[in-house]
């Protein structure tokens, strides 16, 4: 059982990657494998829309990190959006992987799925709220935690000293190995799935 960690910052060892290293050492703890997967700082093409990876499963683009992402997603049982908040958003680079990614990786659906922000002061809210929207509409189940998963702080030291923030990520941590340790059970119900209806807003 595995459990993959998105660093969806340029710096690989800065605020998002202390709240994510804080939830690795609570899976572990609770027996759940984890990996980081960084996404680094070069550049990442967003969707052009060409609708080819309907057709191969995988994006056409194949000189960035997008690809390795979703396989990455695809093999663990559960994964976690982490990203530091750009003017009240995820950072766009991250967003631009997230966007090629969740669009044509057809392997998501059932995972369980979750995200956290780091900010300086504000924004954390907004930027919450659009990596969930990448979750909710793959049909994964969302874990919640005790207050929404942000930590505060300019630096990993600020980061730190966010025990609330922290305690956070443990309890997001807590609630997301239960609910995979649940869904290995044998007995463990998975949902029936309608075929989907695709509908335009004129028609």
């Amino acid at each position: 059982m595995k459990v993959l960690l998105i660093n969806g910052s340029p710096r690989p060892q800065g605020c998002t990657y202390t709240a994510l290293q804080e939830m690795a050492s609570q899976f572990e703890k609770l027996g759940i494998e984890t990996e980081i997967f960084q996404i680094g700082n070069k550049p990442i093409r967003g969707c052009i829309g060409c609708r080819k990876c309907r057709q191969t499963g995988r994006c056409v683009f194949d000189d960035d990190i997008a690809n390795a992402l979703a396989d990455k997603m695809s093999q663990a049982e559960g994964f976690v959006l982490g990203s530091p908040v750009y003017f009240a958003g995820p950072n766009g680079a991250f967003c631009a992987a997230l966007d090629r990614v969740f669009f044509s990786c057809p392997n998501l659906q059932d995972k369980v799925g979750a995200s956290i922000v780091s900010c300086r002061r504000g924004g954390a809210s907004a930027a919450f709220d659009r990596l969930n929207k990448y979750i909710a509409i793959r049909n994964c189940t969302m874990p919640g935690s005790q207050y929404w998963n942000s930590v505060h702080g300019n630096t990993p030291e600020e980061v730190r000293q966010d025990l609330e923030g922290l305690q956070t990520m443990r309890t997001l941590a807590v609630n997301m190995a239960a609910i995979l340790k649940n869904q290995a059970l044998p007995q463990a119900v998975r949902p029936e799935r309608e075929n989907p209806v695709h509908t335009n807003y004129i028609r």
